[in-house]
């Protein structure tokens, strides 16, 4: 996190001048909900301190692994999912205070079982039986992917049980069964209500963050409608109350697609740099509404 805390608390103007200043804190993700991320985790959120510095903000981080109180200020952004820190913010918004993501969209994201009843309800496209035909995926359900052994494929129907026991070994009764879909992979990244949207094909430069990835191998980029994806990727958002958000979609050959994973506040690591000035940009901008 040094480099965080480094660019965060550069800020090169005077005493007198910080007082007037609207004041942001930023509270980083703890590691062990940074699986095989942690670095771009850190980075993305280095990269939106920076933004916001340059529109005159005064910004100042704290570690959500350190964090007993947080002080008062203007405005909150907040990559954290620890229980904890999310009932700290929780009173900040009770008190009328800006806070972004919003802690309820984060325990939604981090609750997968809950999670997908409420895209399910919203009419979002999730995998169905009638889709798969190549195996299982198990996800725990009550909590954010921390390890690799939280996602687990299953090739037949048989080893599901195994499968469950192994999840139930390691304390975990709350487990997301979804069919496996076959098609391209697409991973998608936005910024609710701010025009700002990108799609990757990670098979296309095999940076898997679990390695789960591949097992829709290379993608054959099957045509598909992006506006209709990016709609339903906002409809999500929305759905989720989140303003900064990601996610993976899987497209089959005929052109429709189901959203297989969303989340809170992803790495961006694609395409980092033009995030960053949106985040920031769609912050400052919730920040004068909510002022007013």
């Amino acid at each position: 996190m040094i480099i965080i805390e480094y660019l965060c608390t550069q800020i090169d103007i005077q005493e007198t001048e910080i007082v007037s200043l609207i004041h942001i804190i930023v509270i980083g993700r703890a590691a062990r909900f940074s699986p095989h991320s942690v670095e771009k985790d850190a980075a993305i959120l280095a990269e939106v301190c920076q933004q916001l510095r340059g529109q005159n903000r005064r910004v100042e981080f704290f570690d959500e692994s350190h964090s007993d109180v947080l002080p008062d200020a203007d405005v909150y952004v907040t990559m954290g999912r620890d229980e904890r820190v999310l009932d700290l913010l929780s009173e900040k918004e009770q008190s009328g205070k800006l806070v972004v993501n919003a802690t309820a969209g984060i325990r939604l994201c981090c609750h997968r079982s809950r999670l997908e009843n409420q895209l399910s309800a919203a009419g979002i496209p999730l995998p169905t039986a009638a889709w798969g035909n190549g195996g299982f995926w198990l996800k725990r359900g009550d909590a954010p992917v921390q390890t690799v052994a939280d996602v687990v494929f299953v090739p037949v129907r048989e080893q599901l049980e195994a499968a469950r026991q192994h999840f139930h070994d390691r304390g975990i009764s709350d487990v997301v069964e979804s069919p496996h879909v076959e098609g391209d992979l697409v991973k998608f990244y936005g910024v609710a209500q701010s025009g700002f949207f990108e799609i990757f094909y990670p098979g296309d430069d095999g940076d898997y963050k679990l390695g789960h990835e591949h097992r829709n191998g290379r993608p054959s980029h099957y045509p598909f409608s992006r506006q209709q994806l990016l709609e339903m990727a906002e409809k999500a958002a929305a759905t989720c109350r989140l303003t900064v958000y990601g996610g993976d979609a899987i497209v089959r050959p005929d052109g429709s697609f189901c959203i297989i994973d969303f989340n809170d506040w992803p790495s961006f690591a694609r395409c980092r740099a033009t995030a960053a000035e949106a985040i920031a940009r769609r912050i400052i901008q919730m920040e004068e509404c909510h002022g007013n």
